[in-house]
């Protein structure tokens, strides 16, 4: 069986470091690129003495080193920090062959967790016992091509095409569950509450670029499964904007399957046929606050 292409940015998140390993055809171009034209952020740390043989480039940080931040939040740690990539100039000078990128990175760690057992001899449990009984749900959002049928490798688009956009969750061990899209913001920035600012998806599960003239977002029927959702967006800038570069933050959420869709776990379409919201499961009255924004919270 054919293997899937390696991804061009790979992130290990470990206890106390990061591992990025990054492809020297980053572009998918077939041209390679430089360890010399990659650093890892603020700090411009160094990948680790390259190999001119290998066809990856390597990163090891521990997590506070190159310039990271740490966000604390009720149940997790987030450590951020961004690969760069900056093209040296050509031979000419007057012209410029590569355009620099930033591919933001993130490691989240839970901090309702056991860590380490070494101090603890609980004696209602063993710590092993513990661990296994955890539910562990690993959610994906990958771009893909245009037959749905492998992710897409480049993440360059024109305005008028597609965006086509697939959603999982796998778990282990865990009851058959529901995949839902609540919110996706795309920002000119990393920062997802920066301006300008426009939430394609919003109120738990519209998808509101659908009500735009013109365009052919919806979301794709049938699911490949239920914890599977597929949408397409048209490519899309922002006005008067002269990057080039969209971060989008998208917000994944289960229900179990057996659950009938509602209001508060929906995915809702505009159908400029017939001039009104229609879901990709369940009624039509769970999308009736598509329009009024009225849709409870999740």
């Amino acid at each position: 069986r054919a293997l899937s292409p390696r991804p061009a940015v790979a992130v290990r998140c470990q206890e106390g470091q990061l591992a990025v390993t990054v492809s020297r055809d980053l572009f998918g171009t077939g041209r390679p690129v430089r360890a010399a034209e990659l650093s890892l952020g603020t700090a411009s740390c160094p990948p680790l003495s390259p190999n001119p043989a290998q066809a990856f480039v390597t990163f090891v940080a521990a997590l506070h080193e190159c310039g990271s931040t740490l966000q604390v939040t009720p149940d997790s740690l987030i450590y951020r920090t961004t690969l760069f990539y900056k093209p040296t100039r050509s031979g000419n000078p007057l012209i410029v062959r590569a355009t620099p990128a930033e591919v933001p990175i993130e490691c989240h760690y839970p901090r309702r967790s056991n860590v380490s057992s070494g101090a603890v001899h609980p004696t209602w449990a063993p710590f092993r016992s513990t661990l296994a009984g955890e539910e562990r749900l690993l959610f994906s959002l990958r771009l893909m091509d245009d037959e749905w049928s492998k992710e897409r490798l480049s993440n360059g688009f024109q305005l008028g095409d597609s965006l086509r956009f697939q959603a999982d969750v796998t778990s282990e061990g865990h009851i058959p569950l529901r995949l839902f899209v609540d919110q996706c913001v795309a920002t000119a920035t990393p920062d997802r509450g920066s301006s300008p600012r426009y939430a394609f998806i919003d109120r738990g599960g519209c998808l509101v670029d659908s009500r735009a003239e013109d365009t052919g977002s919806a979301f794709v029927s049938p699911r490949p499964r239920p914890e599977s959702l597929r949408f397409q967006v048209d490519a899309f800038k922002f006005a008067g904007d002269a990057g080039n570069l969209l971060y989008i933050s998208c917000h994944l959420r289960v229900s179990p399957a057996a659950e009938a869709p509602n209001p508060w776990n929906k995915a809702c379409s505009f159908s400029k046929a017939s001039g009104l919201w229609a879901p990709l499961e369940g009624t039509a009255a769970i999308c009736s606050c598509c329009d009024t924004g009225s849709c409870p919270s999740p």
